[in-house]
C-alpha cells in the first residue's frame, strides 16, 4: 500500500494523562471530519504496543528495560500506519495516547507525519474524580496524578486545551481553533492501493516463523473478551505475546470504494506492527476481529509473512448475542479505553437492528464455514472457551513451542 514520494500526512496528536479525554475528543473529531467528506483515519497509540517484555515470576507484562513505556515500539509502528492511511487515501490522521512525560514524542521516528501535539489538561481534582470514576485503586489514581504533575513541569511541545467543566462538543471547537488542524493546503493526491506492498517498520526481522492466532465471529460473541483472556494466560505462562484489534487499528472514513471494511488498510496495518512485535522477541499474536468470508482472510495472509495462521470462528446463538448486545448497550460489559463502541447506548429500531445483523451474520458464518476451528459459546464462561483454545491449538501443555499443531495452516 506504500505509494510513490508524498509529502508527509497531517496528524494531530492529543495526549495527557488518562480520564483527561483523548479518546473521547479525538473520536468526536474523527467523526466530525470524515462526515463533512474528509478522508480522515483515527489510531490510538497503545493500540500498536500491545508487547511486552518476557514475563518474569512476578509481572506477567513487565516493560522492556531498553523502552520503558514501549515509546519508541509505539512511534516506530505509527509511521508504518501513517504510511499506510495515507496510500489508502487518507488526507489527515487522529492519534491519542500518552506520550514519554520527559521527552514527548520522538519526531524522528515518525517521518511520515506533520506532526502537531496538543496536550490536553484537567484540574488534579477533576482528574482525579474521573478516574475514581472508572473504579480505578488509589494507587493508579495517584500515578495518573504524578503523570500529569510530570507533563507540567516538563512543557512539552504543543498547545494546552484545558478540558475541565467542558462539554466534548466545546473542547474539540478549542483543540480545532488552537491548533489550526487540520491545515489540508495541499490538494488530495490519489490512493495508490495498486498491490505494492504495505510500509513496514524498519525495524530488523524475526528468526522463523511466527504463530497467529485469530479469532473472528459476529457482534458481541466475545472476541475481544476472549482474546484477551488467551493474552493474558499465554504470557503469564512465560510464552511471549502479543495482541492485535483488527477494529481499532483500521478506523478511517469515509472508507474507499473498492475497500468498504476496510480490510486491506488493517491488513497492511497488521503486517506492520506485527513485524515490529516479532523483531522485539515476540512469537505470537493473538488478533481479533471480523471476518465475513474467506477471500477476506486471503487479504490478510497475502501481506503477512510465513507465519502459521489459525482462524477460530467464536459462534453463538440468537438468544446469548441478544443478551451480550443488552449488556454492552447498558455499560455493564467494560469496553473503557477504546474507540468506536457503537453499542453502548443505543436503543429502539436502531437496536434491534444490531441484534438482527448480528443473527444474520453468525447464520452466514455458519453456512459457510469460514474458520479452522469452530467454537461454541452458549452458556459457557469465558476462561472455559479459552481452555478450548488453547487445547485446540496446541498452544498449552508440551506442545506449546512445536508449530503445526492441530488445525493450523500456512
Amino acid at each position: 500500500m506504500s505509494g510513490g514520494r508524498r509529502g508527509p500526512l497531517p496528524v494531530l496528536w492529543l495526549y495527557g494523562p488518562p480520564g483527561v479525554g483523548k479518546t473521547t475528543v479525538s473520536w468526536e473529531l474523527f467523526s466530525q471530519l470524515s462526515l463533512a467528506g474528509i478522508p480522515t483515519g483515527y489510531v490510538d497509540i497503545d493500540q500498536l504496543g500491545m508487547c511486552y517484555a518476557t514475563p518474569t515470576s512476578d509481572e506477567w507484562a513487565p516493560e522492556p528495560a531498553s523502552d520503558p513505556g514501549r515509546y519508541r515500539m509505539k512511534a516506530r509502528n505509527l509511521d508504518a500506519v501513517v504510511a499506510n492511511f495515507q496510500a489508502a487515501g487518507a488526507r489527515c490522521l487522529l492519534v491519542s495516547g500518552v506520550v514519554d512525560s520527559a521527552r514527548g514524542v520522538d519526531d524522528a521516528l515518525i517521518p511520515h507525519a506533520a506532526l502537531t501535539p496538543c496536550r490536553l489538561w484537567a484540574a488534579p481534582a477533576a482528574l482525579r474524580q474521573r478516574i475514581a470514576g472508572r473504579g480505578r485503586p488509589s494507587d493508579q489514581v495517584d500515578e495518573v496524578l504524578r503523570y500529569a504533575d510530570a507533563l507540567d513541569r516538563n512543557g512539552l511541545a504543543g498547545v494546552r486545551v484545558d478540558t475541565t467543566g467542558r462539554s466534548v462538543a466545546d473542547v474539540v471547537r478549542l483543540v480545532r481553533e488552537r491548533t489550526g488542524w487540520p491545515d489540508l493546503g495541499r490538494p488530495p493526491e490519489p490512493p495508490t492501493d495498486d498491490g505494492a506492498e504495505p510500509a513496514r517498520p524498519g525495524s530488523g526481522t524475526a528468526n522463523g516463523p511466527g504463530r497467529i492466532l485469530w479469532l473472528c465471529g459476529p457482534t458481541a460473541v466475545g472476541k475481544s473478551t476472549v482474546g484477551w483472556q488467551l493474552y493474558e494466560r499465554l504470557s503469564r505462562a512465560g510464552l511471549r505475546t502479543a495482541f492485535v484489534d483488527l477494529d481499532q487499528i483500521g478506523f478511517y472514513r469515509p472508507a474507499p470504494a473498492g475497500d468498504r471494511d476496510n480490510h486491506r488498510l488493517r491488513a497492511g496495518n497488521l503486517a506492520a506492527v506485527w513485524q515490529t512485535f516479532r523483531a522485539s522477541g515476540a512469537h505470537r499474536l493473538i488478533v481479533v476481529g471480523p471476518v465475513d468470508r474467506a477471500e477476506t482472510v486471503r487479504t490478510y495472509t497475502g501481506v503477512l509473512p510465513a507465519d502459521t495462521l489459525t482462524l477460530c470462528r467464536l459462534h453463538a446463538g440468537p438468544a446469548q448475542l441478544t443478551e451480550r448486545i443488552m449488556l454492552r448497550v447498558e455499560g455493564l460489559v467494560s469496553t473503557w479505553g477504546l474507540a468506536g463502541d457503537d453499542l453502548r447506548g443505543r436503543s429502539g429500531a436502531l437496536l434491534r437492528q444490531v441484534v438482527d445483523d448480528a443473527t444474520a451474520d453468525a447464520e452466514s458464518l455458519e453456512r459457510t464455514g469460514v474458520g479452522d476451528l469452530r467454537v461454541d459459546t452458549d452458556g459457557r464462561g469465558v476462561p472455559d472457551i479459552a481452555e478450548e483454545i488453547l487445547r485446540r491449538v496446541g498452544w498449552s501443555g508440551p506442545d506449546a513451542s512445536r508449530p503445526g499443531v492441530q488445525g493450523e495452516r500456512r
